[in-house]
């Protein structure tokens, strides 16, 4: 606006501009946070407790998950020989192999064990030829993937379902014991995890003939899993499927439209369908490329354990009593357990005590209860478990793809309880005001949560402490040994202070040493054995290369592994194909010896081996070696739990302090050297010195 001054000092005059200080254009909505199915009745309109965006909930578990690839164990023999080793031989030509890679029973895809080729080559790319690294790199790399599919299943949990309830679910995925093994184990039932999260994340929104992108999303990630990973895992994905087909969702159904609806969400569900089948493609390929015929695996992996004969079938490996995945979740998931189990219950009583949790808000007549919608989403927990109790033979891995599903659930009934106290509270003093007023709420849900992370702090402490040392022991001949032999032969040097204190003393100064060339020892035919404790063997990637693995004979008496046919290290994946094509004449699917794949204990330069004090062993087949001081030496030994001797809380949970510890009874996880076969390697290798 501005002013004018005319002759006539009587007359004024006023003009008016458009405004130049316009509105930001494009400033978002914020969104509504009470537009979940799970509604808050206090504190509506107070700020909202703190939720991480998604990518700081991504550095957040990143650093969990990175954590826990390098410190982890690794749990299950299976994860070791029948994945990381088929992957160490596509990297290096050799390793051991299992009766389920040979071509001959084809139950374990190679396509599955590629997707995990990459991180391996970029790996030896640029940090060079060590296996170490390699390792880790796989880890990692699971980690980064779990992490991605936990961070966008935890925000689709803060969006459709409720704020609190994804803060819960956050913070018991970040901690939980059992998570911190599953996010970085090699195992096709992680797979199987990481794309059921990722489906999951869809599912959570309401059915829709105009929602396309749930289904096609949620179908896709669920075919992934099974048909890459686990077949199984499609199990979990049934409530998703019947939801599609049955529950109307946010769809308007008018008299007459059913069977309409139903055809359209019929053709939408083939749909989809259809698509997630093309991922049968590149994964009958590579599988018929390695095993040289054709091969579905998933087909075969249903065939040998829904329909073995008389003599095959996974009960060969062990069976479990009903209560055992009821044991290990109570390991693993504390006081979550009954809190997840509880979820549907909760539910119901919800709907009888404090119905406006879920709301009553309906656009149409017709519309799906928001209860319908929860309880399906609750549903597959229930469901896995009651298909896996029912199977004879029984692993902690199998759990695997619903554990991040139970946090769900346990966080649904936390917050569901949560919604009873507030209505008790309301109840009692008849006052709103104050109930919205008080702590006592979050403290009861802070109290459930932060006791489920401290529990699983105190049992991923214990892995670490308890059993460990097959990892770190075995890592002992790459980072100690060698460098010792390659000392005293001539072939390097040393510091003097360096190479005469114990390895427990040196490793802080292990970073400050040269690069070691490990290619030295591969022509000295160094040879590590393994006896009684085969499925603890870490696997060849954290054994240096020129060190041949064997088995010799112990009390077991079931069929161990054997030798991948060795190819030219340098012939690169044509050349292993040449190598995966070769049936295996001593392995076998009935669990039977095989005693043509031992060696001799005499021929042996290095053992793997464990010694319990209070339980010595005294079979024919299993002597003390780590007391025969005349043939073995120590290299490298570390503590082992001995839990036939240790108190079932102390040796479940870590704490610190020596009240704690001194409960415990441990063994003696221990790498030795055979005096003689050494000292005449040794000697046969040792540089000549020119005078």
């Amino acid at each position: 606006m501005s002013t004018g001054v005319q002759p006539n000092a009587n007359i004024q005059t006023i003009s008016f501009r458009r405004p130049t200080n316009k509105p930001a254009e494009g400033t978002a909505k914020p969104k509504n946070r009470h537009g979940g199915l799970l509604q808050d009745q206090l504190r509506r309109a107070q700020r909202a407790p703190w939720c991480p965006t998604w990518s700081a909930a991504l550095r957040i578990l990143l650093l969990i998950r990175v954590a826990g690839a390098m410190y982890s164990g690794i749990q299950d023999c299976d994860e070791v020989f029948n994945f990381w080793e088929p992957l160490h031989y596509l990297y290096k030509g050799y390793g051991f192999q299992t009766w389920e890679t040979s071509p001959e029973y084809s139950i374990r895809s190679w396509a599955y064990i590629f997707l995990h080729y990459l991180p391996v080559q970029v790996t030896a790319t640029f940090l060079g030829p060590e296996k170490r690294p390699a390792f880790f790199a796989v880890r990692v790399f699971l980690a980064v993937v779990s992490s991605l599919c936990e961070v966008t299943f935890y925000r689709a949990v803060v969006e459709r379902i409720n704020y609190r309830v994804g803060r819960y679910v956050f913070f018991l995925l970040l901690f939980n014991a059992g998570m911190w093994s599953a996010s970085t184990a090699f195992l096709p039932s992680s797979f199987a995890m990481y794309a059921n999260t990722i489906a999951f994340a869809y599912a959570l929104e309401p059915p829709s003939t105009g929602n396309l992108r749930r289904t096609l999303f949620a179908t896709l990630a669920f075919a992934t899993g099974a048909i890459v990973g686990w077949p199984f895992s499609i199990a979990v994905a049934i409530p998703f499927v019947l939801e599609e087909l049955l529950v109307n969702g946010t769809d308007k159904i008018s008299p007459g439209t059913q069977s309409s609806l139903f055809a359209a969400r019929l053709k939408q569900m083939m749909t989809a369908a259809g698509v997630a089948a093309l991922i049968f493609v590149p994964v009958v390929a590579l599988d018929t490329l390695f095993y040289g015929k054709l091969t579905v695996v998933p087909w075969n992996i249903i065939k040998y354990n829904v329909f073995p004969d008389a003599q095959r079938g996974p009960e060969l490996y062990g069976t479990e009593p009903a209560h055992f995945y009821l044991a290990n979740l109570l390991l693993n998931f504390n006081v979550l357990v009954p809190f997840a189990l509880s979820a549907l219950p909760a539910l119901a009583i919800t709907y009888r005590v404090d119905n406006k949790r879920l709301g009553e808000r309906y656009k149409y007549a017709d519309m799906s209860s928001p209860y319908t919608l929860l309880a399906i989403r609750l549903a597959p927990v229930y469901l896995w478990l009651a298909i896996m109790t029912f199977q004879k033979h029984k692993e902690e891995r199998f759990l695997y793809p619903i554990y991040p599903l139970i946090c769900f659930n346990a966080a649904v009934t936390v917050y569901l309880a949560r919604g009873w106290l507030e209505m008790a509270f309301i109840a009692v003093t008849n006052s709103p005001y104050k109930a919205s007023r008080s702590t006592f709420f979050s403290q009861f849900t802070l109290s459930v949560v932060a006791a489920s992370c401290i529990l699983s702090v105190s049992r991923i402490m214990a892995h670490w402490k308890y059993y460990h040392a097959p990892m770190s022991v075995t890592h002992a001949l790459e980072a100690a040994e060698v460098p010792r032999l390659l000392n005293v032969t001539g072939h390097i040097s040393l510091p003097p202070h360096y190479a005469s204190q114990p390895r427990s003393k040196r490793q802080s100064d292990e970073d400050d040493l040269p690069r070691i060339d490990l290619s030295l020892i591969q022509d000295w035919g160094l040879r590590l054995c393994v006896g009684k404790e085969w499925y603890r063997f870490p696997g060849h990637f954290l054994v240096p290369d020129g060190v041949r693995v064997d088995w010799i004979k112990s009390e077991f008496d079931g069929m161990l592994p054997g030798h991948f046919a060795e190819t030219s290290r340098r012939g690169g994946l044509l050349e292993r194909v040449k190598g995966t094509r070769v049936v295996a004449k001593d392995l076998n699917d009935l669990n039977r010896e095989a005693p043509q794949l031992y060696v001799d204990v005499t021929e042996c330069d290095y053992l793997l081996d464990l010694d319990f004090p209070l339980r010595p062993s005294v079979a024919a087949h299993e002597p003390r070696y780590v007391t025969d001081e005349k043939t073995w030496e120590r290299v490298e030994c570390q503590p082992f739990l001995d839990t036939a001797h240790s108190p079932l809380l102390t040796r479940t949970l870590w704490m610190p302090g020596d009240l704690w510890q001194e409960r415990n009874e441990f063994g003696e996880f221990c790498l030795l050297k055979h005096r003689a076969n050494v000292a005449k390697k040794e000697k046969q290798h040792a540089v000549v010195q020119r005078p």
